[in-house]
Order: structure tokens, then C-alpha cells, then sequence
């Protein structure tokens, strides 16, 4: 045996290779020669390849060099940028190992981000799989918010809760859509500050900030962007050569057979193949070079290699149709820019057009009544509005009941207003369907002893939170004193979605409508109805160090229950959630079958006496003689 071969120079050999120091690889040469892309995970599984999105390079390799300690991602929602956040968890858990935090929204997607993207490509790339043992090992030290490897581990947290973002050191943050995290994880204070003091005992810190940007002013990654060096991702003209990023002021989509860009220099329209093809040679541009500790990319959906141009302008024209806040979505998720929001900025005489006759009580194209009360000290004011397909809606009745609301009489005629129905000009019929009643104020016991009785009939106490970031509706809860059924309104998200809907200039998906008829003027629309609906604007202001959405009267004593009721039957709508396909099925069903109007018909002549022809006669019938026994030969016949 030669001394090459030996078991103890092999043995050395071995020991000294596993002192030596990794190779020096940057994120994305890791990425290209390790990372395997799970087929559950993408569309394009199978071997990792930076090229196919040549802009990514550039933004992974940051986040390895030794001179840049934050890396800020304000991008559009379709540019592989959970794949970048996977590929830095891989590289560190292979090259770097150390303590590593990975920050969601909330717990729950937390979770689904480990079992659905963190674990396959764990298990497909050979690499990552040797250091982080099987769920099913004993003492594996890998379950679903915390993976352990050599060197480190990796903990994935929820940025609403507090117990997950608990003292520990943390070298690698990686900080997940940003700008959907609650302004503070419980009671502990802004999840984000928490986390960045976990970094602080590491000279080789790195911290990463990933998010699509909200509304301009308020959004966390917008900021952070603006203070870094603010690069933005940059091709080369076809033509002569300019660089510029994808713009989509100077995309021209209409009237031409394919959508198109213009050149800032040249003016050369080009089409996506076109400009694409010249992404191999892109680069990133700085507006502020001088800044390198802190590098900010913002690159939108129209670089992505896996969308259409067609298919984004396509999106683009359903969200203008469908009003303001869709239009904001496409703005965030598409351009990866802020959006400008103008909510609040509506004037009473703007809702003159959206004024007209109603043909009966409910025009034809309601499917679905809800309604809105707000309790007063000395009253209770409701409002029902109709709903059709895209959530367009009619106001039909607005209606106060003066009263002392600690006694029985105004709910009793509250309640024989809520069994009321109300006409199509076909005499059809149609009641409510759900009912939201504020229970917030001095007379929550009385709201709480009208809607128990009255749930089948989906009569729900509610009450208003005005947290910026709160969904529409909450899940109910029965911790009251009465064990009522009990909902949480986002009233701050739904009033943002009912002021869009009142800038939808035109009828259809989201447009409201309000009666002007002499016919039905009881109806209650009056010059102090719209008053109070616009009675608040949006306004910004700077909650515990952070600027947050928040709603304010316009001007000192204007009522605002006509908002109110608005805002509550809106959340009556959203907690119906009714199909509006099948409700306009049955409509037209019910339209058909109504009984037809009885005509006066023609006298006619009486009709002339048939001639009557005697019967034929019958022919007899001839019975056929049976002969012999009950059986001949074994056979009965």
C-alpha cells in the first residue's frame, strides 16, 4: 500500500479539509452551483439559475459583501424576491452559519413559509440537507419555527408576536413584506425595532428588508428606500443604447398590436422581447452612489421574467375599472411603488351625478340588502343599501327612530323595520340579509339582548377599531357578558374602501348610487345625509415613532352617522358574503316565472257542431277451443 493510500495520511487528509475555510462564494455563484428548486415550490423547478433574472444577481450579492451592512428590496410582487430570501438563508446556513431570524407578518404565514418554502428546499438542495437532520430524527432539532445546523440555527417568527421576536442574538434579519407588519407585536412595541436590537452584538451584522410598498407617506420600506442608495434596475435601449429603467409612463398599450416602450433619448418604441432581451446587459443604477452601508433596489413587474406585459396591462385596465382601491393593489404589486391615496378628498357636490330616479324601490340591478345602525344617546339611525355584482351599490332608505334606546320602544320599532321588504317595479319582493348594529356607546347590554334572538335572522352586534392594518371583519366572539355573537370592524380599511368606491366616476363595479325621485322621497337622502357621509378625511399621523393611516371630522359639527351606517352596512355585505352570480341567476329565474298578465281575448264565433257518425260495428270475437289435458307431452299450454 503506497503512502498516498494509506488509512492514516487519508485520515489526515480529511481532518485538514474540514478545518480549511469555505470557498469564497458570493450568493449568487452559491446559489447557481448548490440550490435546487423544489418542484411544489415554482413553476420552473429543477436547477437554479441567476441568469434567468439577471437583476437579482446584483441584489444577492450585497447581501454577501463585507461592506454593506442593510440590504432594502422595495419591489413589485412578481420578481422572484421570496427566492432571493431563500437563497440567503441557504448560502448562510452552507457558507456563513450563525444565528439567523427570518420575520413574517404574522406567525401563521411565519409557519407556512417554513413548511412550504423553507423545508423543500432544504430537502432537494444535497447541500443544505446534510446539516439540517429529518423532522422524523429524534432530538433532530428541526420543527417548524426553528431549524438548528452547525454553527447556528434558523428562526422564523411572527411580527405579531411578541414571544416569537424574544431576546436572543441574532446575526442574519431577514424581514419579510415589511410594510403589512401591525405597528407594535402585542404590547411590546414595533416589531421591527425589537428585532434590529437583536443584531447589535454582531460586527458582521446583516439585516434585510423585503417588502411591496403601500400608500406614499406611511409605508416602512418606502422610507428606508428613500435613506439608502436608491438603485433602480436598468436596460439598455435596443436602438442606441441609453440606459433606463422599465417605465411605465412611456409604455404604450392601446391601439398597437403589442405593448410597447418608448426610449428616453432616442423616442425608438421597442416591445417586451425586445427590451428584455437587453436585461443580460443590465445594471443598476444609483441615485445616491455615496451611500454603500445601506444599498436600496427597487425593480417592478415589467423586468420579471415570468409575466407578460399583455397580461400586466390586462390587470391594469380591470383595476381601473373596478375603482381606486384595486387601482392602489395593481400600483403596489405591479410598479412596486407607493400609492398616493386622495380618500377623504370628495366633496358633497361630486356625489350630485351619482343622484337619480329609482324605477321602485329597488332598482333592478340590487341583489342583496344590508343594513347599518349606529346607537345615539337619543335615537337609532339605520341605513339599508342594495348591493349588486361587483359590489356596486344603491342607497334605498335611510331612516332615524327617536327614542330612548334603554327602552323597549324603539326596538320594537327597529325591529318591525328590519322585517320589512321592499319592491322591484316587477312587484318581486326582497328582504334584508344581514345587519350590523354598533354596540359600542351606553347601551351595550340593550344591543347585545336585541341581536341574540335576532342571529338567525343575521342580526350581529359590532364594534369599530380604528387600528390602521385590521381586516374588515374579524372572527366573532362570544367574551361578553351576554355571550353574544360579536364582530370586529377594521372601521379605518373599510372606510378607505368606501371612499374609493364614492371616486368611481362611472356605473358599475363599485359605483354608488343615491335616489332622487319625488316618488319615493321619504327615502331620506337629503342635503345633511351627504354632509355627514363625508364627514371625515384620511389624515396622517405619527403613532409610537411611526406614521399610521387615522380618520378625523373635516370640520367641528358635522354629524358623521351617515358614515357610520355606510361603514357598518359594508361590513354587513362582507360578512354575508353572498355569491352575486347565483343571487342574479335566481332574479332572473324569479323575473320568468312571474305569472303573465291576463289578456282580453277576441270574441269568436261559436264553434260549428260536429257531424256525428254512427259507430262502426264490432267485429265478434272468436274464442279459440282448448283441447285436452292441463299439460301435453310435459309442456303446459
Amino acid at each position: 500500500m503506497t503512502a498516498e493510500k494509506s488509512p492514516e495520511r487519508q485520515l489526515f487528509r480529511s481532518i485538514s479539509n474540514a478545518w480549511l475555510p469555505p470557498p469564497d462564494l458570493t450568493v449568487s455563484q452559491w446559489a447557481d452551483q448548490f440550490r435546487r428548486i423544489p418542484p411544489e415550490a415554482s413553476a420552473e423547478p429543477g436547477i437554479w439559475q441567476t441568469s434567468r433574472a439577471e437583476y437579482q444577481r446584483e441584489v444577492m450579492n450585497a447581501i454577501s459583501d463585507p461592506h454593506t451592512e442593510r440590504v432594502i428590496m422595495m419591489t413589485a410582487a412578481q420578481v422572484g424576491k421570496s427566492e432571493i430570501l431563500l437563497n440567503v438563508i441557504g448560502y448562510f446556513i452552507d457558507q456563513e452559519p450563525g444565528p439567523i431570524l427570518l420575520i413574517q407578518p404574522t406567525i401563521e404565514m411565519g409557519e407556512s413559509f417554513s413548511k412550504d418554502r423553507v423545508a423543500p428546499m432544504v430537502r432537494d438542495t444535497a447541500c443544505l440537507r446534510d446539516k439540517i437532520q429529518d423532522t422524523k430524527t429524534r432530538f433532530s432539532g428541526n420543527i417548524i419555527k426553528e431549524k438548528k445546523f452547525p454553527g447556528g440555527q434558523i428562526t422564523i417568527a411572527g411580527a405579531n408576536s411578541p414571544a416569537s421576536l424574544a431576546s436572543r442574538p441574532i446575526r442574519v434579519l431577514l424581514c419579510d413584506e415589511v410594510d403589512r407588519y401591525p405597528i407594535s407585536a402585542g404590547s411590546e412595541g414595533d416589531p421591527l425595532s425589537l428585532a434590529m436590537k437583536r443584531t447589535q452584538n454582531f460586527w458582521n451584522r446583516r439585516i434585510v428588508w423585503v417588502s411591496t410598498p403601500t400608500l406614499l407617506g406611511i409605508s416602512r420600506i418606502e422610507k428606508a428606500y428613500e435613506a439608502s442608495s436608491r438603485e433602480e434596475w436598468c436596460v439598455p435601449c435596443p436602438t442606441c443604447g441609453e440606459y433606463q429603467p422599465f417605465s411605465w409612463e412611456r409604455i404604450t398599450y392601446k391601439d398597437v398590436p403589442e405593448p410597447v416602450m418608448t426610449c428616453l433619448k432616442c423616442g425608438t418604441k421597442h416591445n417586451e422581447v425586445e427590451w428584455k432581451a437587453g436585461q443580460e446587459r443590465g445594471k443598476w443604477t444609483a441615485g445616491n452612489p455615496n451611500e454603500r452601508k445601506t444599498r436600496g433596489f427597487h425593480v417592478n413587474a415589467f423586468a420579471s421574467a415570468w409575466v407578460s406585459w399583455k397580461n400586466l396591462t390586462e390587470q391594469y385596465e380591470e383595476a381601473f375599472r373596478n375603482g381606486e382601491e384595486e387601482l392602489k393593489v395593481w400600483w403596489n404589486t405591479v410598479l412596486g411603488l407607493p400609492y398616493e391615496n386622495t380618500s377623504g378628498a370628495i366633496e358633497a357636490e361630486a356625489l350630485e351625478s351619482h343622484r337619480c330616479e329609482y324605477p321602485a324601490e329597488l332598482p333592478e340591478g340590487v341583489l342583496v340588502l344590508t343594513c347599518g345602525i349606529d346607537t345615539q344617546d337619543d335615537r337609532l339611525e339605520c341605513e339599508v343599501v342594495g348591493w349588486g355584482i361587483g359590489h356596486e351599490s344603491w342607497g334605498i332608505e335611510y331612516r332615524v327612530f327617536y327614542g330612548d334606546p334603554g327602552q323597549n320602544e324603539v326596538w320594537q320599532a327597529l325591529d318591525d323595520f328590519l322585517l320589512k321588504t321592499w319592491s322591484y317595479a316587477d312587484g318581486t319582493k326582497l328582504g334584508l340579509s344581514c345587519v350590523c348594529i354598533d354596540s359600542a356607546g351606553h347601551f351595550t347590554d340593550e344591543v347585545y339582548k336585541f341581536c341574540k334572538p335576532r342571529a338567525r335572522r343575521n342580526v350581529f352586534a359590532i364594534v369599530g377599531r380604528g387600528r390602521e392594518g385590521m381586516p374588515s371583519v374579524s372572527k366573532p366572539s362570544r367574551n361578553n357578558r351576554r355571550k353574544v355573537v360579536l364582530f370586529t370592524l377594521g372601521v379605518t380599511t373599510i372606510k378607505g374602501t368606501l371612499f374609493s368606491r364614492l371616486k368611481v366616476e362611472n356605473p358599475g363595479a363599485g359605483y354608488c348610487h343615491f335616489p332622487l325621485d319625488a316618488k319615493h322621497n321619504h327615502r331620506g337622502y337629503d342635503a345633511p345625509y351627504f354632509k355627514g357621509l363625508l364627514s371625515e378625511r384620511m389624515v396622517v399621523k405619527r403613532v409610537r415613532g411611526r406614521d399610521t393611516i387615522t380618520w378625523e371630522p373635516r370640520a367641528k359639527g358635522i354629524r358623521n352617522e351617515p358614515l357610520d351606517t355606510r361603514v357598518y352596512a359594508t361590513a354587513a355585505v362582507e360578512l354575508f358574503n353572498p355569491n352575486f352570480e347565483a343571487h342574479r341567476k335566481r332574479r332572473n329565474k324569479s323575473c320568468r316565472t312571474l305569472p303573465m298578465p291576463k289578456l282580453k281575448q277576441p270574441e269568436l264565433p261559436p264553434p260549428k257542431p260536429e257531424e256525428t257518425k254512427p259507430p262502426e260495428p264490432q267485429k265478434p270475437v272468436m274464442k279459440r277451443k282448448v283441447t285436452g289435458g292441463f299439460f301435453k307431452r310435459g309442456i303446459r299450454i
